[in-house]
C-alpha cells in the first residue's frame, strides 16, 4: 500500500474535525474510517532514511514553544539525590534526547547483502499502546490519546521522573526549574518538567501530520490506523527479507520499525546510553503484578492530584494574564 493510501487512512481518523475538510474529501475519507477509539500507528522504514535530519529540524521548529522555559538560579533540593538536569545551555545537541530534542538520527554500520552498510534511524517515543509512562505516573501529569498518542502535559508534571523510570527505552527526559514544583514546593517535589515526543498531537488533531512525517523528503515513515501500519511493516519486511520492531515489545507500541538485519544485530552497532535508547528486546511493563498493582495503588492518588495539578494550573494561568481554561 502505498504512502500516499496510508496518509488518506491517517487523515481518516474519527481524532479529525469534518468540518474542517471539504465536503467532498469528507464523504471520500469518511469510508471506512476506523472507529474512533483506533490506535494511529507509524511505519519507519529504515532502510529509506538517507539521514538528513530534516525530521530533526521540523520537530524542532513544530516543537519550540512546548519548550521549558527555566527560571535560575535552581531551588536547592532537600534531599539533593534529585540532581539538577539543565539543558537550556545546550539545546542545540541534536544526537540524543534531551528537553529540547525530542528526535534524533542514531546510525549503525552492519553488513547488508554482504556489504558494510551505513543504516540511519530516527529515534524518538515509542508510544506504547499500554504506556507505563501514563499509567504509573503518580501525578496524573502524562495521557494517552483515543488515537494512542501519549504525551506529558508539563503544566501539570512534577518532573519526578517515574516516567523515565517505567519506559522501557528511558525516553522522557527532565528540565530543571520549570514546572508545577516552583509554586508547589520548590525545594522538595520533583526538579523540572518531564519532556517527550507528543507526535505532535496538537498538529494531528486540526488534520495535519506530524511535523517530522510532513518534514521528510525520502517519505521513511507512514501513518495510519495500527492494524494496517502492522500489515504494511510486515509486507515491507517480506519485500526486503527484512524484519519488524516494535509490534509486541512492550506489548506492543504505536511506532513500528522495519530493518533490512535483525534487530539484534541493529541494536548491538548502535550507541546507547544516556539519551540513546536501545533497540533489543523490551518486556511488557504493564503485565508484570507489581506494576499492575501499583497503577491501582497510585490511581485515587493521581485522581486527586490532577485535581489539584489543575486548579493551581489554572491560578497561573489566570495570573499571567491567560484564559484560566485554555489549554493547549
Amino acid at each position: 500500500m502505498s504512502n500516499t493510501i496510508s496518509r488518506r487512512s491517517f487523515l481518516k481518523s474519527g481524532i479529525l474535525a469534518a468540518g474542517t475538510l471539504a465536503a467532498g474529501e469528507s464523504a471520500a475519507r469518511a469510508a471506512g474510517a476506523p472507529a474512533r477509539n483506533q490506535h494511529l500507528a507509524t511505519m519507519i522504514d529504515i532502510t529509506r532514511c538517507i539521514g538528513c535530519g530534516a525530521c530533526v529540524e521540523a520537530c524542532r521548529e513544530a516543537n519550540s514553544p512546548k519548550f521549558p522555559n527555566p527560571q535560575k538560579p535552581f531551588p536547592r533540593m532537600y534531599p539533593d539525590r534529585v540532581k539538577v538536569s539543565d539543558w537550556s545551555d545546550k539545546q542545540d545537541v541534536d544526537d540524543r534526547l534531551t528537553p529540547y530534542n525530542w528526535l534524533f538520527i542514531q546510525s549503525a554500520t552492519v553488513e547488508v547483502d554482504g556489504e558494510e552498510t551505513e543504516l540511519t534511524i530516527p529515534r524518538r517515543c515509542m508510544h506504547c499502546t499500554n504506556p507505563p509512562c501514563v499509567k504509573l505516573c503518580p501525578w496524573g501529569a502524562s495521557r494517552q490519546y483515543q488515537n494512542g498518542i501519549s504525551r506529558i502535559d508539563t503544566d501539570m508534571c512534577l518532573g519526578g521522573s517515574k516516567c523515565k523510570a517505567v519506559c522501557p527505552w528511558d525516553i522522557p527526559q527532565r528540565q530543571t526549574g520549570d514546572g508545577l514544583y516552583l509554586d508547589l514546593l520548590p525545594s522538595l517535589a520533583g526538579n523540572g518538567i518531564m519532556n517527550k515526543c507528543d507526535r505532535c498531537y496538537d498538529r494531528v488533531a486540526m488534520g495535519e501530520q506530524p511535523a517530522c512525517i510532513e518534514a521528510c523528503p525520502e517519505e521513511v515513515q507512514t501513518i495510519g490506523p495500527r492494524p494496517e501500519i502492522v500489515a504494511q511493516a510486515h509486507a515491507r519486511a517480506r519485500e526486503i527479507g527484512g524484519y519488524v520492531y516494535g509490534e509486541n515489545e512492550n506489548g506492543g507500541t504505536n511506532t513500528l520499525y522495519v530493518s533490512p538485519v535483525p534487530f539484534e544485530t541493529l541494536n548491538a552497532a548502535i550507541e546507547k546510553g544516556p539519551g540513546r535508547p536501545h533497540l533489543g528486546p523490551a518486556a511488557d511493563r504493564m503485565a508484570e503484578a507489581n506494576n499492575l498493582g501499583a497503577a491501582l495503588l497510585i490511581a485515587p492518588l493521581a485522581g486527586a492530584a490532577t485535581a489539584l495539578g489543575r486548579f493551581l494550573k489554572a491560578a497561573r494561568k489566570a495570573g499571567s494574564g491567560e484564559h484560566p481554561l485554555s489549554d493547549t
